[in-house]
C-alpha cells in the first residue's frame, strides 16, 4: 500500500513537474515571440477614418502574427506637420507616414525609401503618381483619389422648394435665399480650420483662372498679382455669401462641429470631400445628399468639381531595413488582398487610384465625383504648387478678413504680400 502512494505521488509529482515545464516553455516561447515582434509605427491622416483603419491593422495582425502595427491618427484640428517635422528630425519618425507630393514630396524626398519596384505601381493610374516622382524615382503610394465641392442636403433642398442643385453663383444665392426663407440655415461654416479657406476655398481662385500652371508661374515672376485678378475678387464674394447665409460664429465651429451642424440637419450646404463619408454614415445613416460644385461666378465652367489625390504614403528612410520590408509589403497587402481592398472601398469609401479595386459601395459623394471626373469635369488642386507654409498664412489672413480686421483690399493685399 505504502508502494503504491509512493508510486501515485511519483507520479502526481512527476505530472506536476511536466506541467510546470510546459508552462515554463510556453511563457519563454511567448516571451521570445514578442521579442521577435516587430513593430510597425504608422500614421494616419485621417481622423474620418480612424477607427476602420486600426480595425484594418487589426486583420493584418492577424494575417501576419509577427507584425504589430501602432496607429496614430492625426488631423482636423491638429497640425499635421509640426510634430512630425520634430519626431523625425529627431530620428524618431513613423515607420509610414503620408506627403502630399509635389513641392512637399521635393522637400521631403531624400528622407523617404523609394517605392519604384513596387507590385502596386503597375495597377496605379499612371497620372496618379507624377507628384511624387522625382528623377524617375516614385517615393509615395496614392492614398486614395478624392473630390470637393458643396455638399448638400437634397431632403432640406426640397423641403425649401429647390428642384435643382445651383451651379452659378447667382442660382446658389437663390438657393440660400430659398432655405434660410424655409427656417434652414444654409451654410454649416467650419472656419475654425484655417485650411478650410487657405486651401479648399482658395483654390477655387487659382483653378479658375484660364491656366492655373501659367498663373502660378506668372505669380512667381511678377507678372500676375493677386490684388488685381478678378477671380480672387469673386472667390470673396463667395466667401460672404457663405457668411451671410451661414451659421453664427464660423471662426469657433471647427471641423466636426460644422459636421454635427450638418448630419443633424440643422444647415443644408457643407464645403467638404468625399473623405467625409463614413462619419456622415455613422452619425446619419442613408442620409440622402449630393454633391454640387462652388461657383464664384456664373459662368458655365463653375460646373465642376476638385478631383485630385491629396495624400500619398510613404515609408521613412531611416527606419531599419526589417522594417522599411515590412512596411512595403503592408502597403501592398491594402492595394492588393481581398481583405485590404474591402476595407479601402467598404469601410473607407476610398475612391481608389488603382485599376485592380472595383468601385463598389462607395456612397452618394464617391458617386458624384466619379460621375463628374468620367464626364471631364474636374478642376485642379493647386496647393500642391505653393510655396511651403504659404497656405497656413493664406488661411490665416482670410480669418482676419471674417473677423473684420482686414477689409476686401487688405485681405487681397495680404495674400499677394503672402505669395511674395
Amino acid at each position: 500500500m505504502k508502494k503504491r502512494i509512493t508510486g501515485l505521488l511519483l507520479v502526481g509529482g512527476l505530472s506536476l513537474t511536466l506541467s510546470a515545464c510546459q508552462e515554463a516553455t510556453k511563457l519563454k516561447e511567448s516571451k521570445a515571440e514578442a521579442e521577435h515582434k516587430l513593430t510597425l509605427q504608422v500614421r494616419n491622416p485621417k481622423v474620418e477614418i480612424s477607427t476602420q483603419f486600426e480595425q484594418m491593422a487589426k486583420a493584418y495582425e492577424k494575417e501576419n502574427p509577427n507584425i504589430d502595427i501602432q496607429v496614430e491618427t492625426v488631423g482636423g484640428a491638429t497640425d499635421d506637420l509640426a510634430d512630425l517635422k520634430a519626431q523625425i528630425a529627431a530620428g524618431e519618425g513613423p515607420d509610414i507616414f503620408t506627403n502630399n507630393g509635389y513641392e512637399q514630396g521635393k522637400l521631403w524626398k531624400n528622407l523617404l525609401e523609394d517605392l519604384s519596384d513596387q507590385p502596386w505601381v503597375k495597377q496605379a493610374y499612371n497620372e496618379t503618381l507624377i507628384p511624387m516622382t522625382f528623377d524617375e524615382k516614385l517615393y509615395g503610394m496614392p492614398v486614395n483619389m478624392e473630390g470637393y465641392g458643396f455638399i448638400y442636403n437634397k431632403d432640406l433642398f426640397e423641403k425649401a422648394g429647390i428642384q435643382t442643385s445651383p451651379k452659378t453663383r447667382t442660382e446658389l444665392e437663390k438657393a440660400a435665399e430659398q432655405l434660410q426663407k424655409a427656417g434652414i440655415t444654409p451654410f454649416a461654416n467650419g472656419y475654425y480650420e484655417e485650411w478650410k479657406l487657405g486651401v479648399f476655398l482658395l483654390n477655387i481662385a487659382f483653378a479658375q483662372q484660364d491656366d492655373p500652371d501659367e498663373f502660378i508661374k506668372n505669380l512667381h515672376s511678377g507678372s500676375e498679382k493677386i490684388t488685381t485678378n478678378q477671380v480672387f475678387k469673386e472667390m470673396i464674394d463667395l466667401l460672404d455669401l457663405t457668411i451671410k447665409y451661414g451659421n453664427e460664429q464660423p471662426l469657433t465651429t471647427d471641423y466636426s462641429m460644422e459636421l454635427n451642424m450638418f448630419t443633424k440637419g440643422e444647415a443644408a450646404i457643407l464645403l467638404q470631400g468625399n473623405w467625409v463619408q463614413p462619419m456622415i454614415d455613422q452619425a446619419s445613416p442613408n442620409m440622402n445628399i449630393g454633391f454640387m460644385p462652388i461657383p464664384i461666378n456664373d459662368e458655365p465652367k463653375n460646373d465642376a468639381l476638385v478631383v485630385s489625390v491629396s495624400n500619398y504614403w510613404v515609408i521613412n528612410k531611416q527606419s531599419s531595413s526589417e522594417k522599411k520590408k515590412e512596411a512595403k509589403k503592408f502597403l501592398n497587402w491594402m492595394v492588393s488582398s481581398t481583405q485590404g481592398k474591402s476595407f479601402m472601398t467598404e469601410q473607407f469609401k476610398f475612391i481608389p487610384a488603382f485599376e485592380n479595386i472595383e468601385t463598389n459601395h462607395l456612397g452618394p459623394l464617391a458617386h458624384d465625383t466619379l460621375t463628374y471626373y468620367k464626364q471631364g469635369k474636374t478642376l485642379s488642386s493647386n496647393w500642391f504648387h505653393f510655396p511651403v507654409g504659404i497656405r497656413e498664412e493664406f488661411g490665416s489672413s482670410m480669418q482676419q478678413y471674417i473677423d473684420h480686421q482686414l477689409n476686401r483690399d487688405q485681405l487681397l493685399q495680404e495674400l499677394q504680400q503672402s505669395w511674395d
